[in-house]
């Protein structure tokens, strides 16, 4: 059995794993409470909301909450794309909502790998991970907003790889969603690490926690596990030339 490849690149999802996704919520809320403002509609229930938003944080189907919300508060899922670019314009990361292990896991890998940021989120996120010392440690800004690509789709990982001048198996790709992050970045070759906070379930099934290469529930210690255990830990047959 041929050796298998070191890790040279390591990408990281912004949302879940990086920042709160508190962020996200509190966005689309505003963006939903404006828009049935203009219906003549009062601000929508909470409970109802977070029903809906565990819903599909436990299912991991590739459900969009956007879609989800329009259909139920705004009276047809067809205005889903109303919300999100309202919600484009109140999504942001405020100090204090970047997570406390996020500095020195990037810092564990600078020196080591190329390190890339690959997230569907707005061009602002750049001058946030700018304010909270994050930007020394990117090699690669993978933000969708400024590619033009989004996940899950193969040609935004693939971009990723050709930017950072490393095949898939060499990548490994960390993220808090199985529909987004984990399955499309294995469907291609990549390592993949399931950070289970923010938009992943809060009790996963032993189905879903097998799906990644390795679940955490923080980053502390990742860094190591990601030299020691990847790609080894993957089956050679699974990994792409």
């Amino acid at each position: 059995m041929a050796e298998a490849p070191s890790i040279r690149a390591v990408f990281c999802d912004v949302g879940g794993p990086i920042y709160d996704d508190e962020n996200f919520v509190a966005a689309v809320l505003r963006a939903a409470d404006e828009l049935r403002a203009a219906d003549g509609l009062g601000a929508l229930d909470r409970g109802r909301f977070r029903s809906i938003y565990d819903r599909v944080r436990a299912e991991q189907g590739g459900v969009s909450l956007r879609a989800s919300i329009a259909r139920e508060f705004l009276g047809s899922e067809s205005r889903k794309r109303e919300l999100h670019e309202l919600t484009r314009e109140y999504w942001s990361h405020p100090v204090g909502t970047l997570y406390s292990d996020v500095l020195p896991f990037f810092a564990s890998l600078a020196g080591r790998v190329k390190i890339g940021i690959l997230a569907n989120q707005e061009e602002t996120v750049i001058r946030s991970l700018e304010r909270d010392g994050l930007a020394p440690y990117i090699d690669v800004w993978g933000v969708s907003a400024v590619v033009g690509f989004e996940k899950p789709s193969p040609e935004f990982f693939t971009w990723a790889l050709a930017a950072a001048d490393v095949a898939a198996s060499e990548a490994v790709h960390i993220g808090n969603r199985l529909d987004t992050d984990v399955r499309p970045a294995a469907a291609l070759g990549l390592s993949t690490v399931w950070v289970l906070r923010g938009e992943a379930p809060s009790a996963p099934t032993a189905a879903q926690l097998a799906e990644p290469d390795i679940a955490v529930w923080t980053l502390d210690g990742l860094a190591e596990r990601i030299f020691t255990e990847l790609p080894a830990a993957r089956p050679a047959a699974a990994v792409a030339s």
